[in-house]
């Protein structure tokens, strides 16, 4: 036996789900802290400022820092 299903109307326009803003903000500074962190060891880890010595920083990123526009050498 079917069933029959009304075709939805324009009266009744489907909104999205609102999200309050306290439950997405820990996470959105949680990841923009992770990116700024990622950042410098992408553009920053080398000479003065580096955090490791030696280069092993530096070589494990140095495609990105090409890719992303930061001169190296």
């Amino acid at each position: 036996m079917a069933q029959h299903v009304a075709p939805p109307t324009a009266t009744t326009p489907a909104l999205p789900a609102k999200l309050p803003i306290g439950a997405i903000a820990p996470w959105a500074v949680f990841f923009g802290i992770l990116m700024l962190v990622l950042l410098y060891f992408v553009g920053s880890e080398q000479g003065a400022t580096s955090v490791f010595n030696g280069t092993d920083v530096h070589e494990w990123v140095h495609d990105a820092r090409h890719l992303l526009g930061f001169p190296c050498h």
